[in-house]
């Protein structure tokens, strides 16, 4: 659906240019929620709005649905941007206009419609978004999750195809982030909108998004599955994000295996797994005592997952590596070794036989 190609792009600055997008590349599939998340100063906002060219790149290609867009001018521009639905961070809402007139404004900028047409989509957009009651209410009127879905409802007014976010819910308190993310993954599958979700938060991508590109000094430094990055993180810029979201301030990744001098893994549980007793029973097995020195545990979207740091020493340590891994379990020597590099423990010697008397 969207595809950056060797994007570049710099801006004037005292000394010379300074280099928001380095060579950046990426492919967004039709119908997905992509997120891309970096810190502050990443580049997050300058990628986002060179999709809709609101922003043109120094240098690379921008495609969209199929069609290399990098230099659309004049009547295509404007068909390329009512393609593509944006929902801002401050709402950017008409202050003069009422909640409908507010949805109602891009209609009218086309126009194509009449007044009745109008006035029927506005009333099914605004249901769509749950505020029916609230279409003669002027912005200064509503709540901050009640601005933000005016503003859903305006960006997908032209019925597009893409919506972009820029950092849609981090004006917002955490209950009504959840609220709107519940929205935009509504709006996802029922209308099959690709939603491209620009954030500084972990928790919003694990919450809401189906793929993540990481984006750190304007390059794109890690990509992948939100249940891989988010569990295994690769890059220091990853981790330090992953970290932001741990009550713990990340413990998890800060434990050695010398802690208890035992053999310190990192165990991850994703799907059906993360309740089943897994650990105790493969423990039992091989007669392995563990101790869980920190740990984490939820949902990346609707899949459970739990993952801890485990200090394992006893009998048969290797016999319970791998019978963790042939569980489902994905295990980590503490340092990012696999499990696969432990060596093979001694063959136990035979018990001898008790008797009763």
């Amino acid at each position: 659906m969207i595809r950056l190609e060797g994007i570049t792009k710099s801006f004037a600055g005292k000394d010379g240019p300074v280099a928001a997008l380095d060579g950046v590349d990426l492919s967004i599939a039709k119908g997905e929620i992509f997120g891309i998340i970096g810190s502050s100063g990443a580049g997050k906002s300058t990628l986002v709005r060179l999709i809709n060219l609101l922003e043109r790149p120094t240098g690379g290609n921008v495609f969209v649905a199929g069609h290399r867009v990098t230099d659309a001018r004049g009547k295509s521009l404007r068909e390329l941007r009512r393609s593509i639905g944006m929902v801002f961070q401050h709402f950017n809402l008409l202050s003069a206009r009422t909640v409908a007139g507010n949805v109602a404004y891009p209609l009218e900028l086309t126009g194509q419609y009449g007044k009745i047409e109008i006035a029927e989509q506005v009333a099914a957009l605004l249901a769509r978004v749950g505020l029916s009651e609230h279409a003669h209410k002027y912005p200064r009127q509503l709540s901050g999750g009640q601005k933000q879905r005016v503003g859903i409802a305006r960006a997908l007014a032209c019925e597009p195809q893409v919506l972009l976010c820029d950092e849609a819910t981090s004006a917002l308190d955490p209950q009504t982030t959840g609220a709107v993310l519940d929205l935009l993954r509504q709006i996802n599958r029922d209308l099959g909108v690709t939603i491209v979700l620009i954030t500084h938060e972990m928790d919003v991508i694990r919450r809401t998004c189906d793929r993540v590109a990481v984006l750190d000094r304007g390059r794109v430094v890690e990509e992948g599955r939100v249940a891989d990055v988010f569990l295994h993180p690769r890059h220091p810029a990853t981790l330090r994000l992953v970290r932001e979201t741990e009550p713990d301030g990340g413990a998890l990744d800060a434990i050695t295996a010398s802690d208890l001098g035992g053999r310190t893994v990192r165990l991850t549980f994703t799907g059906p797994s993360a309740h089943k007793p897994i650990l105790g029973r493969i423990a039992r097995e091989n007669i392995v005592d563990y101790s869980i020195l920190a740990g984490r545990v939820g949902h990346i979207r609707e899949t459970p997952y739990a993952q801890f740091i485990v200090s394992l020493s006893g009998r048969d340590v290797a016999g319970a590596i791998a019978g963790l891994r042939a569980s489902g379990v994905h295990v980590e020597l503490q340092g990012g070794a696999l499990a696969d590099d432990v060596p093979a423990a001694p063959p136990r010697l035979q018990e001898r036989p008790r008797y009763v008397v």
